[in-house]
């Protein structure tokens, strides 16, 4: 995605050990899966957590007499979408690659179907992610599977004790370490969010919701949408931009905005993050990097940090979804190889090794695997990202349910929130702001 630098800072992870019993495992391999195999993976942030991910993959070469040559891919500068996008070009690189988001549908007559692959971690595991589905899936084959490694979701991370001082709520009586949310929790709605919102702003430590054109930004702004029920385009590809459910989203932006430090709209990714760790913001949307970050330059800030559950909307409770997805290219030489450690990756026993490795920062898609220790023992305070996974949201990715080549360009555009821009700080009208977004949907089609 050319406008997206994806650049989290690195941060400390709390690592915790996993023990689990092995299980069958959904794709069983025979001597065939002897060979050569060559990996591309995503190059983690989080210090360790590429040794763990290396481990549990020489553990499976050894067993399965694979000769197994992993390379780690930044995501710095593009590198990994440049070259998910080569080597398919050229038909020749990797045999197993990581992609981001939209690559496997975009590149999907170079991808080999991964149905057999799928089809036992679904039985032996149960439901995935929605936003999997929407990604994973073009015309009813699976072209890649849930990848553990960088797929996170964005929910609130907000100071426990200023939203308590400024804006009377409790986070913590909310959403209780180790136990469901309660019923508090239904009141954390996007009317009562704005509210709070203005409180925090009238008290001098604003809410701080980037307005760019980065992931970060598109991505809670899509999850917005998506719970007042606005969709720009549906899943057959017709322009619906020209609905109410937008202009209610248009019209609550308007209000909110005023409540918002007045840079946002130039915010990349890790600006939120200064923002928070600094002590100046109240609330952010993020993963727990820029918890782990304030542990380590600001620990009076990080102790005061609590992750917890987007606000509801009328039509529901979406968390803003960036996920990976590994993949297998038709021209791979060792296909069966190539399945076989993609099904041991995805074993649970495993999933939770690479979680813990990460401090908690990448989320499992399949939503049986959201138990596991890691996010009820890290602290400071103890508990802080404990509702970071998803448990009771809709897992949502911004561009959705629209066909994946218009909402690939949606998001690379960052369409929603340059509507929000040219009605609060353009000075055009909702209605002058719906025309040039169905205008431009109605240009992404064409092209």
């Amino acid at each position: 995605m050319s406008r997206t630098q994806f650049t989290r800072r690195r941060f400390l992870a709390t690592t915790a050990a996993a023990s689990a019993v092995a299980i069958g495992a959904p794709y069983v391999r025979t001597s065939r899966a002897a060979g050569r195999l060559s990996v591309g993976f995503w190059d983690h942030w989080v210090p360790g957590a590429n040794d763990t991910l290396t481990a549990i993959c020489q553990e499976w070469a050894k067993k399965e007499n694979v000769e197994l040559k992993i390379d780690y891919i930044t995501s710095q500068g593009n590198k990994i979408m440049m070259t998910a996008t080569a080597e398919s070009q050229a038909q020749s690189g990797h045999d197993v690659l990581q992609f981001l988001a939209w690559y496997p549908l975009s590149l999907a007559k170079s991808l080999e179907p991964l149905d057999d692959v799928m089809g036992g971690l679904l039985k032996q595991n149960g439901k995935v992610s929605p936003a999997i589905e929407y990604l994973g899936r073009s015309e009813g084959h699976w072209l890649g599977v849930p990848a553990v490694t960088g797929t996170q979701v964005k929910p609130p991370c907000a100071r426990i004790d200023l939203l308590k001082s400024q804006c009377g709520i409790d986070v913590q009586a909310m959403y209780p370490a180790g136990r469901p949310p309660t019923r508090e929790a239904e009141h954390w709605t996007w009317d009562n969010f704005v509210v709070a919102a203005e409180k925090a702003f009238k008290a001098g430590n604003p809410f701080g919701l980037g307005l760019g054109q980065t992931t970060d930004s598109v991505d809670w702004v899509g999850a917005l949408f998506a719970s007042y029920g606005a969709q720009l385009v549906d899943a057959k590809g017709n322009i619906t931009v020209k609905s109410d459910a937008v202009r209610r989203v248009l019209e609550y932006s308007q209000r909110l905005v005023k409540a918002l430090p007045p840079d946002v709209f130039a915010w990349d990714d890790a600006s939120n993050n200064r923002y928070l760790i600094s002590g100046q913001g109240s609330l952010i949307f993020n993963p727990p990097s820029a918890w782990a970050v304030a542990k380590r330059d600001n620990l009076k800030v990080a102790e005061q940090l609590w992750t917890f559950e987007m606000p509801k909307g009328p039509q529901g409770r979406y968390a803003p979804f960036l996920p990976f997805l590994w993949g297998v290219w038709k021209f791979s030489r060792n296909k069966p190889a190539a399945k076989s450690l993609l099904a041991h990756l995805l074993q649970r026993q495993n999933v939770e090794r690479i979680v813990n490795a990460s401090g908690g920062y990448d989320i499992p898609s399949f939503e049986s695997m959201r138990d596991f220790k890691v996010w009820e023992l890290v602290e400071p305070p103890k508990g802080t990202v404990y509702h970071y996974p998803p448990r009771t949201e809709v897992t949502w990715m911004a561009g959705a349910p629209a066909p994946a080549s218009i909402a690939q360009q949606m998001y690379v555009q960052a369409i929603n929130t340059k509507m929000i821009a040219r009605c609060t700080q353009g000075g055009d009208s909702i209605d002058k702001t719906i025309g040039w977004a169905a205008s431009e949907l109605e240009g992404y089609m064409r092209s």
